[in-house]
């Protein structure tokens, strides 16, 4: 103990339940160290749980220091358990009446009694009691239902809770084939290993290539069982000798980040189950209930009914998915259900040998190895391992000089588990490129206080010391913080990591860390106040875990419901990634399905055009940093049903995906044209043909015809390009109106294909509003379309493929015009025409009565019809009832709306938020409105590099704003011919409202993105110097050193800051800064000089100014690391 300070009148009281939650806290815990001069009196109150053991002596002068103990016995006592009794039944109604009621209703008010009463051998009911008084009741069975088991779960780590027998048949008869995998990172469910089955390699249908990818904490792949020799394995609290150790214990198998295996299985083996011919070797909780008061001692229970079954090695329980995680099963193990599970209701395993205290955790020896040898011999990383072993053995670091440590955890002589960690190197890196000091204060560690965990290893049925082991690692390593990194994979099974992490079990324990936006620096400006290489290098990407002293010490609250989300949009990805960094919880069933999986898979390497517009809300090295796939089971497949009333998601038209809360976030995707067919030889015009955009096209789709909605897409698109000689003589059709119809003009220009061979036929406008909105940028793409010999073709409708003839694979097209039609050879069609809802997707809905017009309806809480059943996002629409049909999710930023849906989710998880309350009767009739700006850009025709960022808004063509009278100021640098053209569009409260950039050379987005919302004179009085002549170039302006400040990702917390101080009171009875601006618009004080003068004396004369200067310059000084080019005082 450091510190005690209570209320005196109360501190007695204080003092005694602050020590016993303290240990109901930290179940490991069982003394407390108070350690004081020897001449100090403990006073009182400290007195009173506190006795002294003996003396210190002191090593910088000569007082000794007195050594005072609190036990655990003393507060938070072990609980006695014995059989119960028929009596114990009045003492344990009113307990189990306060968590439910429905088995009294069933089966009367008398039932425990006769439960109780009903013993025999293999039924048996006990109770915990304190003072005399039952507390707590378990009913336990050795009937267990194993068949149904084995069905449902993976219970091939546990032997199928089965002892051994020669006729077991374990594995399929036929061999697994095994290649390598492009696709994401892999994890199993929950914490423990599950055998994964992934998509073959080959082209197959969407229904025959559905692939469950699974996430997981305990192993990657597979699990395996290795044989422990039988001999005793220690002593229980009670001093009774355990029987021995299971026979076969299961290990995890771990993979190494050098590859992923996928394993692709013949049809008849796919669904291969072991079959179990030994006698079982567990028992049941039936049922279980304990005085909230004692729960976090319910593992009394456990060496009580162990005892009862002397020849059962495990104990299992089920219980609702729902129900949450209590103490008693926070050290079970949780198994992995088989992909086709449908059973509400989550099992866990217990193993008699989790009883054991003895487990000790050391540093490793030379005599461990064979022990080492042993636990990982199953494992894929077991080479890494041994080696790392090796290597700390003969020289305790690195031949480069890394300090390495390796730590083993030995239970009864035997090595159970393993952990290899080195000093963290790369420190510098870290901080500046993950918010790790959400978690700690930096300056409060010294440098070799960090570490690295490269492997860490434990036997599962002693998973519930993995948070001891941790600690244990911190402690004898001389360490306050650990980091784990998992490494992406990319394309053809190969990785960045340049030394071999395992998947570790104690992922669970650690809390993934938010990566950094980083500022792009003009290094070559900068010269020597550029950061230094750490923190400007283009490192490896990884996503960062990470725990220390403090977290060791915080329980996670585990949230078990089942979230489903549907589609990988950017609104599906934030609100998972807002669910995954949330560090205090632990989401166990988040399942996304999509088509393709998880994006971010690099499929198009960097240095490619891309054929679609981006939005700059993720990019490839975003879905490194975050690795949802780490914590999210992916299905990919496809949605084609819901069912509603069962709460499923039926995928491929027979898989069903079980949900408790399901978000819809599908988005639109451009589709198929149905063509009018109308024969051009009569010379229709557009006229003369009904629109046909509001059909949908039912035949079969041309090989040669593609929608580009995602990378895979793409991919496709470029594959057949390359595959069929496109470059040299194809013609290519690109249909529609939008902005990535010049994107993939450009990118085909790009991929050396002819301007002549390329056809952009652009589909009479819905709108007055262009999907640039800029006259200067289109006249730009339209010059270069020129340039290019590119053809294009104005308000034409498509009338027929290859003359109304079988349309795979198409040869010519037709459209109608409003002149005359004309007719174009066709290699490859791309289809860009206005987006819709999928319809597959819609008719998901459809049949699910969820109310659809148009759009998917929602309320302003993103509910549906269903309030199961949540939606965001350009799929869907506002109700009527808000009178608000202009504006949609489609008007905002998709990363602000995932975000926000992921935080009214929260509401219903978090308990450290309030808890709902309905909104007033008025306000639920207002639609929110998001500030996050919206942004496209891309690279254009001519080679021109775009970005668009504006407020959000329903869409008005920007000479028509121009024309407002509210509109502001623009300030406006270069020209589109010079391929400098930047704009700026500044509102009338001088804060930057939009944002054009069109360059022929590379410029930094995502710093010019950040200017949005600033006011101008953040900007260095961008307004003024601008109207003196002295802004010639934003481009140029915006690499001074000043303005790097403006793009770091904390400047948003500087600002908040300032405000905070201006809006605070120096004096009760005079009015902050912010009061006496407000006062002043409003007309309500005199003044006798300029409102500005009066404002800027009143801020030099007070203590604002010292307050504002000293806030600034702590922001530099702690982030200097980032922001070396600005000085400030004692510098020089």
């Amino acid at each position: 103990m450091h510190l005690f300070v209570a209320v005196d009148e109360y501190s007695v009281g204080c003092c005694k339940e602050i020590i016993r939650t303290v240990f109901k806290a930290v179940l490991d815990l069982h003394f407390v160290f108070l350690i004081v001069p020897s001449c100090m009196s403990l006073g009182s109150t400290l007195i009173t749980v506190f006795s002294q053991v003996g003396y210190v002596p002191s090593l910088t002068n000569d007082e000794d220091f007195a050594v005072h103990v609190c036990h655990r016995h003393n507060h938070y006592p072990q609980l006695h358990v014995r059989k119960a009794r028929v009596e114990d039944h009045d003492d344990l109604m009113p307990i189990f009446l306060h968590h439910d009621t429905i088995l009294k209703e069933t089966y009367g008010e008398y039932f425990l009694a006769e439960l109780i009463e009903a013993q025999d051998e293999e039924n048996h009911a006990v109770v915990c009691e304190v003072e005399g008084v039952a507390v707590g009741f378990m009913s336990v069975c050795s009937q267990v239902n194993l068949e149904l088991l084995h069905k449902c779960f993976d219970l091939a780590p546990f032997h199928g809770l089965c002892i051994p027998h020669q006729d077991d048949i374990l594995e399929p008869p036929q061999e697994f084939s095994i290649h390598e995998s492009s696709d994401s990172q892999l994890e199993n469910s929950s914490e423990e290993s599950q055998k994964i089955v992934k998509e073959p390699q080959e082209a197959v249908s969407l229904e025959t290539r559905e692939s469950i990818q699974r996430k997981g904490t305990e192993a990657a792949v597979e699990e395996a069982l290795s044989p422990v020799t039988s001999e005793n394995t220690g002593e229980v609290e009670d001093s009774e000798k355990l029987s021995q150790v299971s026979s076969m214990v299961y290990m995890g198998y771990y993979i190494s980040h050098r590859s992923s295996l996928s394993v692709s299985l013949p049809e008849d083996t796919s669904s291969f189950r072991p079959i179990y011919k030994g006698a079982s070797t567990a028992f049941c909780i039936q049922l279980f209930f304990i005085d909230e008061k004692y729960e976090a001692r319910s593992l009394d229970f456990m060496n009580f009914v162990f005892h009862l079954f002397h020849d059962k090695d495990f104990c299992i329980v089920s219980v609702p998915h729902l129900t949450p995680e209590f103490v008693l099963i926070q050290s079970f193990v949780k198994v992995v259900p088989f992909n086709n599970c449908t059973l509400e209701q989550d099992l866990y395993v217990f193993h008699r040998a989790g009883l054991l205290k003895t487990i000790k955790i050391r540093l490793a020896t030379l005599l461990d190895t064979p022990g080492v040898e042993k636990l990982v011999k199953t494992l894929m990383p077991c080479k890494s391992i041994l080696e790392d072993l090796k290597q700390y053995n003969e020289a305790r670091r690195d031949p480069d000089g890394t300090p390495l440590q390796v730590f083993v955890a030995e239970v009864a002589e035997q090595v159970v588990g393993i952990a290899v960690i080195r000093n963290e190197m790369d420190i510098e890196y870290i901080r500046s490129h993950y918010n790790i000091e959400d978690f700690i204060y930096f300056n409060h560690h010294q440098r070799e206080e960090h570490g690295h965990l490269y492997h860490f290893v434990l036997n599962p049925i002693f998973r519930h010391y993995t948070k001891f082991f941790l600690k244990e690692i911190l402690r004898l390593g001389y360490k306050s913080c650990l980091y784990y990194p998992v490494y992406p994979q990319v394309k053809e099974g190969k990785v960045q990591s340049p030394k071999a992490h395992s998947l570790t079990s104690a992922l669970h324990y650690l809390v993934p860390v938010r990566p950094r936006r980083q500022i792009v620096y003009p290094l070559e400006k900068l010269g020597i106040n550029a950061p230094s290489k750490e923190v400007s290098k283009d490192a490896l990407s990884y996503a960062l875990n990470h725990t220390n002293r403090k977290l060791s010490l915080e329980p996670k609250i585990t949230v078990n419901a089942k979230i489903v989300v549907v589609g990988a949009s950017n609104v599906g990805i934030s609100f998972l990634e807002t669910l995954v960094f949330c560090s205090h919880l632990k989401f166990s069933n988040l399942t996304l399905i999509s088509t393709y999986g998880l994006p971010g898979k690099k499929l198009l390497g960097n240095e490619q055009r891309k054929f679609l517009a981006n939005d700059h809300c993720y990019n490839d090295r975003d879905h490194e940093l975050m690795s949802l796939c780490s914590w999210v089971n992916v299905v990919v497949a496809k949605m084609t049903a819901i069912d509603r009333a069962a709460k499923q998601v039926v995928v491929s038209r027979e898989k069903v995906v079980l949900y408790d809360h399901l978000i819809l976030c599908t988005g639109r995707q451009y589709q198929v044209p149905c063509p009018t067919e109308v024969d051009i030889s009569l010379h229709p015009t557009n006229r003369e043909v009904s629109n046909s955009c509001l059909r949908r096209y039912s035949g079969p789709i041309p090989c040669n015809h593609f929608t580009l909605n995602d990378e895979e897409d793409c991919l496709r698109a470029l594959a057949w390009i390359k595959n069929n000689s496109i470059t040299a003589e194809g013609n290519i059709i690109i249909y529609g109106n939008s902005i990535d119809t010049y994107t993939t003009v450009e990118t085909l220009l790009s991929l050396g294909v002819r301007g002549s061979c390329i056809h952009l036929v652009q589909h009479p406008p819905t709108s007055i509003i262009t999907c640039i909105n800029d006259c200067a940028v289109e006249g730009a793409i339209e010059d270069a379309l020129q340039a290019a010999g590119v053809n294009v073709y104005r308000d034409a409708l498509l009338a027929q493929w290859n003359n109304g003839l079988y349309p795979d694979p198409i040869h010519t097209a037709s459209f109608t015009t409003p002149t005359k039609p004309f007719q174009l050879p066709c290699s490859m069609f791309f289809s860009f025409l206005e987006k819709n809802v999928d319809y597959e997707t819609f008719k998901a809905f459809n049949d699910a009565c969820l109310v659809y017009d148009g759009r998917l309806v929602i309320d302003s809480n993103f509910h549906t019809n269903d309030i199961a059943i949540r939606a965001a996002g350009p799929l869907t629409k506002f109700s009527n009832r808000y009178y608000s049909n202009e504006w949609t999710h489609s008007n905002f930023n998709s990363k602000e709306i995932g975000f926000q849906l992921a935080a009214a989710m929260l509401k219903l998880f978090d308990p450290t938020l309030e808890p709902v309350t309905e909104p007033p009767a008025d306000l639920d009739r207002l639609i929110p409105m998001y500030k996050g700006a919206k942004i496209k850009g891309g690279i254009l025709p001519g080679s021109y590099h775009y970005l668009h960022v504006s407020k959000p808004a329903i869409p008005t063509p920007l000479e028509v704003q121009r024309a407002q009278s509210d509109f502001g100021s623009e300030i406006v640098t270069g020209n589109v011919k010079n391929g400098n053209y930047f704009r700026i569009h500044i509102n009338k409260y001088r804060m930057v409202e939009t944002i054009t950039c069109l360059s022929k050379v590379p410029f930094p987005a995502s710093n010019y993105i950040r200017l949005f919302g600033q006011h101008e004179q953040a900007l260095n009085n961008l307004c003024a110097r601008y109207e003196d002549g002295l802004v010639p170039d934003l481009y140029s302006y915006f690499t001074e050193p000043w303005c790097m400040a403006l793009f770091h990702d904390r400047f948003i917390d500087l600002r908040k800051a300032l405000h905070q101080i201006l809006s605070s009171k120096e004096d009760e009875d005079l009015p902050s800064m912010e009061e006496l601006a407000r006062q002043i618009e409003d007309e309500e004080i005199n003044l006798p000089e300029k409102p500005r003068n009066y404002l800027k004396r009143v801020f030099q004369e007070t203590i604002y100014r010292p307050l504002v200067e000293k806030s600034i310059l702590d922001y530099l000084h702690y982030n200097h690391y980032h922001l070396p080019m600005y000085a400030w005082p004692g510098i020089i």
